[in-house]
């Protein structure tokens, strides 16, 4: 880990000569962050499986966001996503020597991510009642208008089959192909309940009295 090191500066004596200079181990760790920053992905899961865990740090800060919405549209609840996000990479790490790279591997993270979510869903106790979910997901990040969010709770109470793979799909960006590997189905599985999905969208933006031309 860097240190956080602020320096003693005499301000009254600040004229007297140039400023202390950073300690080396400071200046080296923004040197690696740099790096980091710069390295492919393979050589960062590489160097991941020698057991650097700088390199390991890099990986869940690039992928973090859509691990924590895969999980999200599972669970549906913000503490659990986090729990789940914080497990799924642990298990990830685990498991890395067993990942194939001719696979991508967003694909193959968001699959351990899935199961990861499912199993906390299992051990679960399931609600008296279904609750209207509220978050702040990518899409309330980037508009706050009432169809946007009409939209958004719409999304959020469907049925986890019709849920997944909308969330996937239109807030973290993966193919359909990406989709159907992480969830195990085939593509024309993913499309059918992509088409049903936004179908029951419709009915209940409908129901909510709000354009159905939103999706």
């Amino acid at each position: 880990m860097c240190p956080s090191i602020t320096p003693d500066v005499d301000i009254g004596q600040s004229e007297k000569g140039p400023p202390p200079r950073e300690p080396e181990s400071v200046l080296g760790c923004k040197i690696r962050g740099i790096e980091m920053a710069n390295v492919g992905e393979l050589e960062l899961i590489q160097r991941s499986l020698e057991g650097d865990l700088e390199a390991w740090g890099e990986i869940v800060a690039r992928y973090k966001r859509m691990v924590f919405g895969a999980a999200l549209s599972v669970l549906r609840n913000h503490a659990d996503a986090e729990d789940a996000t914080q497990e799924a990479f642990i298990r990830a790490y685990e498991k890395l020597r067993y990942y194939d790279i001719s696979r991508k591997f967003s694909t193959w993270l968001i699959t351990v991510t899935i199961n990861v979510a499912k199993n906390m869903l299992r051990k679960r106790k399931p609600d008296p009642e279904p609750k209207t979910f509220h978050t702040d997901d990518p899409a309330s990040l980037v508009e706050k208008e009432d169809l946007v969010r009409a939209v958004r709770e719409a999304v959020w109470s469907l049925p986890e089959a019709y849920r997944v793979p909308m969330v996937l799909y239109y807030w973290e960006g993966l193919s359909i192909e990406e989709i159907a590997k992480a969830l195990g189905m085939k593509p024309a599985t993913v499309k059918t309940r992509l088409f049903r999905g936004r179908a029951l969208v419709k009915g209940k933006l409908l129901e909510m009295g709000v354009t159905a031309d939103a999706i």
